[in-house]
C-alpha cells in the first residue's frame, strides 16, 4: 500500500492538473498505516503538493490539504523545519483557512519539539516571518502558538512583542469580554512559566492589572468566568518566584483565596484548595500561610470538612492539597517547622488520622490512594509517627497487604512503607520489631504475595 502511495505521489509531481491522481492518492492513504509511511519518510517529497496549493482550484486545494495532513504526520518535526520552511511560510499567508490551519498545526509541532524549534530560532528571518504571518490571524490556535513561541527565549518574545501580538493578547486580557479574558489568562499563565516571560509581564504592569481586576471582581456579576484563572495565575507566579514577595506585594491574592474557600460554589472551593496546595508546596510558602495565624487554622478546618463531606472529585483535590502542605523534606525539618505541621494537622479535624483512615477505606481507588498519599507526606515526621504508633490498629493496617487489590493502591502503600522505613526516627518510635517488618515489606517489593504453602504449614503448626 505504501508503495502505491509513493507511486501516485511521484505521478502527481509530474503532472500539471493531477486531479484524478490526487483523488486516488487520498483514497489510498486512508488505508496505509502511519508506521508504514514513516518507514518511507525519506521518499516523501511534499514540495509539489505544496505548490499545487498555490493554484486557485478549490477541490485541488481540499485534496492537497487532506493528503498533506496525513503525510506530514509521518515526518519528524525536525525534517519539516529544515526542509519545508519556505512552504510553511507560504501556507501561513494562504487565503484559504484550511491551508493556514494545516500550516499552524505544523508550526505547533515544531515549537513543541526541542530539536526542531532550534531550527527556527537559529533562523531569525524565518522566525520573524512566522510571527508576522500568525499576527494576521485571529484564530485561537494562532494566539496559543504566539505564547509558545514567546516562551522559548527572550529573543523570540521580543519578535512577538515587536509585532504587537503579545500586546493584543494583553489588551484582551483586561478587556470587557469575560469569556475572552478567561481564555487569555490561561495563555498568560503559560508565558509566566518562563523567567523572561515573568519579567516582561512585570515590566508591562500586567501583574498589577491582574491584581486590580481581582480587587474589582466583587462588584462584577460575571467574575466567576475569569476569577479562577486569575487566582491560578498568582498561585503559579508565587511558587515560581517567591511566595513571600508575591503575597506581600499582592495581598488581594491571598485574601481572595481565603474568601473562595468559604464559597458555596464547589468550583471556587476547588480552585482555592488547589492554590493553597501550590502555595504551601515549599517551606517559604508554608511560612507565608503560617503568618496568617488563626485564619489559616480555620481554613484548614474547612479543608478537613470538605475532605470528609464534599463530592469525590473535591475530596481528592483536598487530600492532594493536604499532602502538599504537610510534606517536609528531612533536611528542612527544624523544630519550629515540625511544631507548625503538627499544629496544622490538629486543625484539620478532631481526629485527623482516623478521618484519613476512614477515607482510605472507602471503595474508590482514587480516594484510597489520595488518603495513602497524605499518610506518606507526614510519614517522616516524628510527631506523625507517634500518632500512627499510638492509633489502635494503624501499624497493622500499614503492614497488611490484603487491603490493596490493584497496582495503583499497592504502589501507594509501598511509598508509605518506604517513607516510614527510611526515616531516622522510626526504629525508636515504632520499636525494632515493627521497624524490621517495614524493612522486610520494603525488600519484598510492592507486589509480593505470601506463598500459599507457607501459610498451610504455619496453620498446621
Amino acid at each position: 500500500m505504501a508503495a502505491q502511495a509513493l507511486s501516485l505521489l511521484r505521478e502527481v509531481s509530474r503532472l500539471e492538473a493531477p486531479l484524478e491522481e490526487l483523488r486516488a492518492l487520498q483514497s489510498v492513504l486512508q488505508s496505509v498505516p502511519l508506521s508504514e509511511l514513516r518507514e518511507q519518510a525519506a521518499e516523501l517529497h511534499l514540495g509539489p503538493l505544496f505548490s499545487l496549493l498555490n493554484e486557485n482550484h478549490r477541490e485541488q486545494t481540499t485534496l492537497c490539504v487532506s493528503i498533506l495532513e496525513r503525510l506530514l504526520q509521518a515526518l519528524e518535526p525536525v525534517h519539516v523545519a529544515r526542509n519545508l520552511s519556505v512552504d510553511l511560510q507560504r501556507g501561513l499567508t494562504h487565503p484559504n483557512d484550511s491551508v493556514k490551519i494545516l500550516t499552524l498545526s505544523q508550526v505547533g509541532r515544531i515549537i513543541e519539539n526541542s530539536d526542531a524549534v532550534t531550527e527556527i530560532l537559529n533562523n531569525a528571518e524565518l522566525l520573524k516571518q512566522i510571527v508576522y504571518c500568525i499576527g494576521g490571524e485571529n484564530l485561537s490556535v494562532a494566539k496559543a502558538l504566539i505564547v509558545e513561541i514567546s516562551s522559548v527565549s527572550p529573543e523570540s518574545l521580543n519578535y512577538c512583542t515587536t509585532s504587537g501580538l503579545v500586546t493584543q493578547l494583553l489588551r484582551e486580557l483586561t478587556g470587557e469580554d469575560v469569556l475572552v479574558r478567561a481564555t487569555c489568562i490561561e495563555m498568560v499563565t503559560s508565558l509566566a512559566y518562563t523567567h523572561h516571560g515573568r519579567q516582561y509581564l512585570a515590566q508591562e504592569g500586567v501583574i498589577d492589572q491582574i491584581s486590580n481586576i481581582i480587587v474589582g471582581a466583587d462588584s462584577d456579576p460575571f467574575s466567576s468566568f475569569y476569577l479562577p484563572g486569575f487566582v491560578k495565575f498568582f498561585g503559579n507566579l508565587a511558587i515560581m518566584d517567591s511566595p513571600q514577595q508575591i503575597c506581600e506585594r499582592y495581598p488581594v491574592f491571598v485574601e481572595k483565596v481565603f474568601e473562595m474557600t468559604e464559597s458555596q460554589d464547589p468550583t471556587m472551593i476547588g480552585i482555592a484548595v488547589d492554590t493553597i496546595g501550590i502555595l504551601g508546596s515549599n517551606v517559604e510558602g508554608k511560612q507565608v500561610l503560617q503568618k496568617t495565624g488563626a485564619r489559616f487554622e480555620r481554613l484548614l478546618m474547612r479543608i478537613g470538612y470538605q475532605a470528609k463531606n464534599a463530592s469525590t472529585e473535591l475530596k481528592i483535590r483536598c487530600l492532594d492539597a493536604i499532602s502538599s502542605l504537610f510534606y517536609l523534606p528531612p533536611e528542612q525539618q527544624t523544630d519550629d517547622l515540625l511544631r507548625m505541621t503538627e499544629s496544622w494537622f490538629s486543625s484539620l479535624s478532631q481526629d485527623p488520622l482516623e478521618l484519613f483512615r476512614g477515607i482510605s477505606n472507602q471503595p474508590f481507588l482514587e480516594l484510597h490512594c489520595a488518603a495513602l498519599k497524605v499518610f506518606t507526606a507526614i510519614a517522616n515526621q516524628p510527631w506523625a509517627q507517634k500518632l500512627m504508633f499510638n492509633s489502635p490498629g494503624f501499624v497493622e493496617y500499614v503492614m497488611d497487604r490484603s487491603v490493596e487489590r490493584d497496582k495503583a493502591s499497592k504502589d501507594a502503600k509501598y511509598e508509605l512503607v518506604k517513607a516510614l522505613a527510611n526515616s531516622k526516627t522510626i526504629a525508636e518510635i515504632f520499636g525494632n520489631p515493627n521497624y524490621l517488618r517495614l524493612r522486610t515489606y520494603l525488600s519484598e517489593g510492592p507486589y509480593y504475595v505470601k506463598p500459599i504453602s507457607t501459610t498451610a504449614v504455619e496453620g498446621a503448626e
